[in-house]
């Protein structure tokens, strides 16, 4: 299934089926679905046999309608648009790797040992549209290609063997970073903070893992978890200047999941992060190709920028850079000198 969440004419998000462009509304396939994704995820054992159901039945084209809008009219937003918690992990190997590379520092042990994430700011999760940056996020503004999870059931202390079926489905995620805000911060080993939470954006739908089952891959060796085959691009601009596979991933989500629910209860609607894909941020691009060239010239996004990241089977993701009207307003320049 892929599923969608838009705004009514009310101002209200509502959960939609998305089949052929076409957006059917849950609640209205079936007086059992929900009109919310939250609801969605809270009952999610319940409900999602029958939206299965629902699903196939557009597809076989033996429910026609009503169709709720076209996906291309519609105002569509995060397909979880009030997640319960945001993390965001470190899981390919490539892109840690490189970015080290790139500092002169050797590559650290102890990514091999364990997962790690980090916990940003769940209320700045937006889907596709304008991005609303301020002065200082335009000081080496950077995007992050990457896949994200929905947790769909209650669990603490979950296994990674059995943390599969936690996950709800896949998104794409555009992990924005503020690069200057963000390492200033970082010197004092506390971080990432303000460089990160003005903007995560996850979309456009939410894809089901039953409707990615023929892609699934063995995950790496010594692995626990589901991994799939789907290439990952990122265009800037109509240029594309990143390209990845999320079967690349060297720490599962299963594996991701078994770490944050270690001693913590997870719940319904909890969005985990994967980390960026091997060349998926200028930060890493740009110290490749200094490092390749010490004339290369870096690339950071700016005001105007259009923004497309697709992974395969889970749609494209299109925002633009746009810059807040008090965007004069700076952090940076209230440094203290005492």
């Amino acid at each position: 299934m892929k599923l969608v969440t838009y705004l009514t004419r009310d101002g209200l998000d509502q959960l939609a089926f998305l089949h052929d462009g076409k957006l059917f509304n849950a609640d209205e396939m079936h007086p059992d679905l929900p009109r919310t994704m939250s609801m969605f995820l809270q009952y999610w054992e319940d409900v999602f046999p029958i939206a299965q159901g629902m699903n196939q039945a557009i597809v076989d084209g033996r429910i026609t309608g009503p169709i709720a809008a076209s996906f291309s009219d519609a105002k569509i937003i995060a397909p979880v648009p009030f997640p319960t918690s945001c993390r965001d992990a470190y899981a390919f190997r490539q892109h840690v790797a490189s970015a080290r590379r790139n500092r002169g520092v050797e590559m650290i042990p102890e990514y091999d040992q364990y997962p790690i994430f980090y916990f940003t700011n769940h209320n700045s999760i937006q889907g596709p549209g304008e991005i609303v940056c301020m002065t200082d996020h335009f000081e080496k503004l950077d995007f992050e290609l990457e896949a994200a999870i929905v947790v769909c059931k209650s669990g603490r202390n979950v296994r990674a063997a059995d943390a599969d079926s936690y996950i709800g489905g896949l998104m794409i995620m555009n992990d924005m970073s503020a690069r200057t805000l963000q390492m200033e911060e970082m010197l004092l080993n506390l971080g990432p903070a303000k460089g990160k939470d003005f903007s995560t954006v996850i979309g456009p739908c939410l894809v089901t893992l039953d409707e990615l089952e023929s892609l699934e891959v063995p995950c790496k060796e010594n692995h626990v978890g589901k991994a799939w085959n789907l290439k990952m691009t990122c265009k800037v601009n109509g240029v594309q200047v990143s390209e990845g596979n999320l079967a690349d991933m060297d720490w599962t989500f299963a594996e991701i999941l078994e770490r944050c629910s270690y001693g913590v209860n997870i719940h319904p609607g909890d969005v985990i992060g994967s980390g960026t894909v091997g060349t998926g941020c200028f930060l890493e691009l740009n110290g490749t190709g200094k490092l390749n060239d010490p004339n290369f010239t870096p690339q950071w996004l700016q005001e105007g920028d259009v923004v497309e990241m697709e992974i395969e089977h889970l749609g494209t993701l299109t925002n633009t850079i746009v810059k807040e009207t008090e965007g004069d307003y700076s952090l940076l320049a209230q440094k203290k000198n005492i």
